[in-house]
């Protein structure tokens, strides 16, 4: 077992903070649901990943897509391949058909993923980690599979502020295994300072 994934000091201090952000962005997310609402469908999105140990949990967001996306993403794959590629490659689309306006606006700003904050309180994730992963996507880890499942998945990691989704999966899995062996207070401190910059500058998001 890593040490980042039985640090007592770790987990206390996610509790804290995500307590503490979940009461100061109140205003901010009981705005959001309402204007997701009005919009149709449901405010939050819950999507199954991939947690320590092996443990299936809900990942919270705000819902950035249309009610049927299914159906988009479908048909988008059955017609072009370049678009069936990238989606087999990277599980995400530079282009996306399913995301709605509001939805890039709150992908870009990262606010899709203050709902998180719950999934850290409960205990699913921690602030700072390997990005959640879907169970397909585990392959993609190979032998540091097991590394992954050592740790909670977190909001913000080392491949979130390190080039995001301009990264291929090689290059996120490193950074991962990376953040995993090398782990510390001081690390995790420097990632959530880095988050800030991130956040603002949009780098890598879409």
């Amino acid at each position: 077992m890593s040490l980042v994934g039985t640090s007592k000091i770790k987990r206390g201090a996610d509790v804290v903070v995500s307590l503490t952000g979940i009461a100061a962005l109140a205003p901010v997310l009981a705005l959001l649901v309402v204007v997701l609402k009005l919009g149709g469908g449901s405010a939050v999105f819950a999507h199954t990943r991939v947690g320590r140990n092996g443990t299936l949990f809900k990942c919270y967001k705000f819902r950035t897509m249309h009610t049927d996306a299914a159906r988009r993403l479908s048909d988008l794959l059955s017609k072009d391949e370049e678009a069936k590629h990238e989606w087999e490659t990277h599980f995400k689309l530079k282009t996306d058909p399913r995301v709605t306006s509001l939805g890039r606006i709150l992908r870009k700003s990262s606010l899709d993923e203050l709902p998180q904050l719950f999934n850290v309180l409960k205990g699913d994730m921690s602030l700072v980690g390997p990005r959640p992963v879907i169970e397909e996507e585990l392959r993609l880890y190979g032998d540091y599979a097991s590394d992954y499942l050592t740790v909670r998945p977190g909001i913000t990691g080392l491949w979130q502020v390190s080039g995001r989704n301009d990264l291929d999966y090689d290059e996120r899995v490193s950074l991962d295994v990376t953040y995993i062996h090398q782990w510390s207070h001081k690390l995790d401190l420097r990632i959530l300072l880095k988050t800030i910059r991130v956040v603002f500058t949009h780098r890598g998001a879409y």
